[in-house]
């Protein structure tokens, strides 16, 4: 039933008489055959002009053949207006030389001046606009020299005809000209969209990658404190350590599982405008500092700032957790997490200076490397590690919190410090608040 209903309305008379009229003859469908179809009307109109007489006599044998020969160039007239005009006037012009019913060849004569200017320039238009009226007017002087009000009349008719085909050209210009600018703004808009999914997917990743990379990281430390400790001394288990190594893993479990469902809330909801959840900020630094406090790291925390805005605060967040998962995971004083007690220091500091929010994470860990992600340091949480243990490839960890930083216009270093006692991350991240 819908689809009928859609054919009916598409095939209203109206609406296929304001689409032939909208778009340009040249490149209408069926072309040729509506032409002929519109010569043989013609041609039977002045027919019937002729044969009713009311402007003259009816024509004889020549006559005839030079009326019904003039419509026959309609035929072509979108391919070729201007010769088909040149044709229909060949023929019409010893017509009414030779004082036949003047009214039978005006509708060829008509339909072939609005192609004309429809289909063509302004000059061309008015230069055959003059070349058709003179010899009208001398063919009208010459046959009829007392009637000055039919002068008037011809002349009328024909610059009549000639405007209203002006007219429907710039028309139609006007139409496909708001047709490309929708069309123009339909591949912009689906354009944008790309570019929107193409960024949300990234921000997921990202998202995703700092989420798991932190949790496991830290999982992966606590379990070593609780594998360290019970083979440390079997015979005098420290029950106490292990139940509270077990329980900052069910800890670090529950803040992941929360984080991780708010990430993905954003493919569940697609239909809201933004559907990105809270985003994390500043006031989450310390439950950061907290976590890798329980992996073993001594964390020292200074936060200076103000609100700033969301992501901006976002941005930090998300660097701060990045730097703290390399340094519990790869800044251990044996250069990686195989001996969990000996405990990196780390020192972060986050503060408002000159219209941006600055944060440095220094750590005293050993787990320096000169390979890998671009040659900055250590490779990202998740799957780099150090380039010289096993040639494993760098991961993304340092490469997404550059990408982080540059998501609000900052800019980030990461690479050892320069005493070559650890590792350094440093970041701007303007926030335009007194701007």
């Amino acid at each position: 039933m819908q689809e009928t209903t859609t054919a009916r309305v598409r095939h209203r008379p109206g609406e296929r008489i304001m689409a032939a009229i909208n778009r340009d003859p040249r490149t209408a469908p069926h072309g040729t055959r509506n032409d002929v179809l519109l010569a043989a009307a013609t041609t039977a109109l002045a027919t019937a002009l002729a044969l009713l007489g009311v402007d003259g006599p009816r024509p004889d044998a020549l006559g005839w053949t030079l009326l019904l020969t003039a419509n026959v160039p309609l035929a072509w007239r979108r391919r070729r207006p201007v010769p088909a005009l040149l044709a229909v006037v060949v023929c019409v012009v010893p017509y009414h030389a030779l004082d036949n019913n003047h009214a039978a060849p005006v509708p060829a004569t008509m339909v072939a001046l609005y192609t004309v200017a429809a289909t063509g320039t302004v000059r061309r238009t008015l230069i055959t606009g003059c070349a058709v009226l003179g010899p009208a007017l001398i063919i009208n002087a010459l046959t009829n020299p007392d009637e000055a009000l039919e002068l008037l009349r011809i002349s009328g008719w024909i610059i009549a005809v000639l405007f209203c085909g002006i007219d429907v050209r710039y028309y139609r210009r006007y139409v496909a000209a708001i047709v490309e600018r929708a069309e123009r703004a339909e591949r912009t808009r689906e354009e944008e969209a790309r570019r929107r999914v193409a960024e949300e997917r990234l921000r997921i990743a990202r998202d995703l990658h700092d989420l798991l990379a932190h949790t496991i990281t830290l999982i992966g430390v606590q379990t070593s404190v609780a594998a360290h400790v019970l083979a440390a001394d079997p015979d005098r288990l420290d029950r106490a350590a292990v139940a509270k190594a077990l329980d900052d893993i069910a800890g670090t479990c529950r803040s992941a599982r929360g984080e991780l469902r708010t990430t993905l809330e954003v493919l569940r909801d697609l239909g809201t405008p933004d559907a990105r959840g809270s985003l994390p900020g500043l006031h989450g630094l310390s439950d950061l500092a907290q976590t890798a406090r329980a992996a073993g790291a001594r964390v020292e925390l200074t936060v200076r700032s103000g609100e700033v805005p969301p992501a901006v605060g976002a941005a930090a967040y998300r660097i701060v957790q990045e730097a703290l998962t390399n340094a519990v995971r790869h800044g251990g004083r044996d250069g990686g997490p195989d001996d969990p007690t000996a405990g990196v220091g780390v020192r972060v500091r986050v503060y408002e200076e000159q219209d941006a929010l600055r944060l440095r994470v220094t750590d005293d860990g050993a787990g320096v490397d000169t390979g890998g992600d671009g040659g900055m340091g250590r490779g990202g949480a998740g799957g780099g590690g150090r380039a010289a243990e096993g040639g494993r490839a760098p991961g993304f960890g340092i490469v997404g919190m550059r990408e982080r930083a540059r998501s609000v216009g900052g800019s980030l270093r990461a690479g050892p410090r320069d005493d070559g006692k650890g590792f350094e991350v440093s970041a701007v991240l303007p926030h335009g608040k007194d701007r």
